[in-house]
């Protein structure tokens, strides 16, 4: 659980500079190194997993490969490199196919995340896999609070990411990314509650509170984008556990049920709508006041598009978007602060890494859908609760990634490999805990 806890505290930055970046990375290597001297796998390595993150680790490796120059002059897009040596005088130096090599050299350290993970929890007893997702939802509640004292007026200056003092953002730089790993507990908080194979006891209440906790916590982070993963989060959540709510609403006449569902909602929504008119509920303040014209993902989305065309099929290079974006921006779109990324990490992926990116997007898109559609259809529902979970947070992440990017951010980055295991492992027992053992 060291990584874990490492990646909570630490992992919250996309940034290559960030001290977080040199803590999490080294933390680990140390865990890798320890694992293969001392390290026993008690389960295979997720196949497809492994299979995944070799593939993106191989094309990055790819990019960085020194090319001749008249293999270099033939990619598209490098006119304008090029041309440097013929004004400098010098002949055509051996380049990489990517235009910023150092930027994805740090993309490549960066893949040491989820190689870790995979590994750790390859070496994971049957009874250690079970805690894994309680221990999420605990680093969630975490964060929570200490968006709660933040929300409070609290400044907090964590030295490991670059974030911004004053906002509600957790241990993280980016309060969109910090909303989906709130989201997450969303998800997690019903099915740690309701899991088909024991009662849910004294979890239900708690659980309950847990999501109008998070709920409220996106509300006041500010992250539009956020309540539309919220709000989905929520809803996975519940359809993950509907076997064990089903089973526990079963045990009371109808009628107490229906007003037990109705007063949840009537609760939620009150709540809800208390934080609007307290003037609390930042996210939706930003949805209703900022001007979607001016939003720099919008008004960027059509030099992404150029920016496409002009390196496909190769690529521009993993991690080289900020650099290369300046390389293309217009006049139009100059201000004192810089575009980091493109705010939708499906076209910037493409945009860095070309067709080999595509294709593996693809590729990985329809893994997902292929497992998840075994997951959610043919399990039976006392197998459900672990890969239901990980279709469940890989979907989030895929829609948060429409508007951001946050699986660049390693703490992130640790989930969705998680995540990946987790819906890897249909038709093993359930990941939650036993009846037995107590949060």
């Amino acid at each position: 659980m060291t990584l874990l806890a490492t990646l909570w505290l630490a992992g919250g930055a996309s940034r290559g500079d960030v001290l977080g970046q040199v803590v999490v990375r080294a933390v680990a290597w140390s865990m890798l190194l320890l694992f293969f001297l001392f390290g026993e796998r008690t389960s295979p390595v997720s196949r497809p997993v492994l299979l995944l993150a070799g593939a993106g680790l191989a094309m990055v490796l790819m990019q960085l490969i020194p090319l001749p120059p008249a293999l270099w002059q033939t990619l598209p897009g490098r006119v304008l490199l090029s041309q440097a040596a013929v004004v400098a005088g010098e002949p055509q130096p051996w380049r990489s196919m990517s235009i910023v090599p150092g930027s994805t050299v740090n993309a490549a350290y960066s893949l040491v995340v989820p190689f870790a993970i995979l590994l750790i929890v390859s070496g994971l007893s049957e009874a250690e896999r079970r805690w894994l997702p309680g221990v999420v939802l605990i680093l969630v509640v975490l964060s929570s609070l200490i968006a709660l004292v933040q929300f409070a007026g609290v400044t907090i200056n964590n030295p490991l990411v670059n974030d911004s003092v004053g906002k509600v953002s957790g241990t993280f730089a980016n309060r969109n990314h910090f909303a989906v790993l709130i989201a997450f507990g969303c998800v997690i908080a019903p099915a740690w509650a309701f899991s088909a194979n024991r009662a849910a006891g004294w979890r239900a209440p708690v659980s309950i509170g847990l999501i109008l906790l998070f709920a409220l916590t996106i509300l006041a982070s500010g992250s539009r984008a956020g309540i539309l993963v919220g709000f989905l989060a929520i809803v996975l959540g519940l359809m993950s556990a509907r076997s064990g709510i089903r089973r526990t609403l079963g045990r009371y006449p109808r009628w107490v049920s229906l007003a037990l569902v109705a007063g949840i909602l009537v609760a939620t929504i009150s709540t809800v709508l208390l934080s609007v008119v307290a003037g609390r509920a930042i996210s939706i303040d930003r949805v209703l006041v900022d001007e979607a014209g001016q939003d720099m993902r919008i008004r960027g989305l059509p030099v992404i598009w150029t920016m496409i065309g002009s390196y496909f099929p190769w690529g521009s290079g993993l991690g080289a978007f900020e650099p290369v974006f300046r390389m293309n921006e217009p006049f139009q779109l100059l201000k004192p602060t810089y575009f980091n990324h493109a705010h939708n990490d499906w076209l910037e992926i493409i945009t860095d890494a070309g067709l080999p990116g595509l294709v593996l997007l693809a590729v990985a898109v329809a893994w997902w859908i292929w497992a998840s559609f075994q997951t959610w259809w043919t399990l039976p529902q006392r197998q459900d609760a672990a890969p239901r979970l990980g279709s469940a947070m890989l979907l989030v992440v895929m829609v948060a990634s429409i508007f951001d990017y946050p699986a660049r951010t390693p703490m992130i980055m640790g989930m969705v490999t998680l995540a990946a295991i987790w819906l890897s492992e249909r038709g093993r027992t359930s990941a939650l805990p036993a009846a037995s053992q107590h949060l």
